[in-house]
């Protein structure tokens, strides 16, 4: 589990074990979440008011249903500045994943979007079933590969194919489509790992049941053995330290998605991981469920 090759977060590289559990071969769809929200009537956190007590010192301006939705720029830009291709667009959801305007037609297979973490525990309630933790979503993503860059091995295009849904091109302006899809795919058209399981990486980023920490968590101290279904951080270690006043956790999100490029974010692979504020999602965050043994 991890990496020492790329990010530090994904530090260090180490044995872990995980037990049985039965992972879903897809994303949760539109048409599933869809269901979901008919016989639950259930509105997503991105569909609600927001309270300003809620976020002190915000700008009331933001302050109405909404998330964050990716704006491609027209040429280069600071790379250093995620304002550059990020906007909270009022009026973007699940339901209209770029804005009001945007709807469903022609993507109710592809994954579900702008769901924040109480919205992806709602589901699978519902459902029956649970979130993975980081250890057993990275376990699954791996298909059986030890030690592999990418979920199907170390070359990024095979023959020059196409595996997964990621960036094709100099991000954030420039995506030479060449898989056809600039935005979200519909699951299952890239080939399955060695667990028969489909865009583990790429297409969207999935929610894991682990508190953030900043590297994994190796107790040197007990080097004879390897650590049985591990979990992340505590709850309070996973806030944002660069942002002292927002005291809101963070949940660990794996797989990379289709805004992931090997010039900014080379994070469409299994060891990779990000952080995520539980109250919100974005139109490149999705999700899957298990059900453990």
């Amino acid at each position: 589990m991890g990496s020492d090759k790329h990010y530090p977060e994904e530090s260090p590289a180490h044995e872990v074990q995980v037990e049985g559990f039965w992972m879903d071969k897809f994303n949760v769809t539109n048409q599933e979440f869809e269901r979901f929200v008919q016989e639950t009537s259930y509105v997503t956190i991105a569909e609600r008011p927001l309270s300003g007590e809620d976020y002190p010192g915000a700008d009331p301006a933001m302050l109405y249903p909404g998330s964050l939705v990716f704006q491609k720029p027209e040429k280069r830009v600071d790379l250093n500045n995620y304002m550059n291709w990020w906007a909270f667009i009022h009026g973007a959801s699940w339901r209209h994943p770029e804005g009001p305007k945007s709807d469903l037609e022609g993507r109710w297979e592809h994954p579900v979007t702008h769901v924040a973490w109480e919205d992806v525990e709602a589901y699978a309630k519902w459902i029956g079933k649970e979130l993975p933790t980081e250890a057993e979503w990275e376990f699954a993503a791996r298909g059986g590969l030890e030690g592999k860059v990418f979920e199907w091995g170390d070359e990024m295009t095979p023959n020059k194919k196409m595996m997964a849904n990621f960036w094709q091109g100099e991000f954030p302006w420039q995506n030479f489509n060449l898989d056809g899809y600039e935005g979200t795919s519909p699951v299952g058209i890239y080939p399955a790992n060695g667990y028969g399981l489909h865009d583990m990486c790429g297409n969207v980023w999935e929610w894991t049941q682990d508190w953030f920490i900043s590297r994994h968590k190796v107790d040197k101290a007990k080097t004879c053995c390897i650590p049985s279904n591990p979990r992340g951080g505590e709850k309070d270690a996973s806030l944002d330290p660069h942002q002292p006043d927002i005291k809101i956790p963070r949940k660990v999100l794996k797989g990379g998605s289709h805004l992931c490029a090997p010039n900014y974010c080379f994070r469409f692979r299994p060891a990779a991981r990000s952080p995520q504020m539980i109250d919100s999602g974005a139109c490149h965050i999705g999700f899957r469920c298990i059900v453990r043994v």
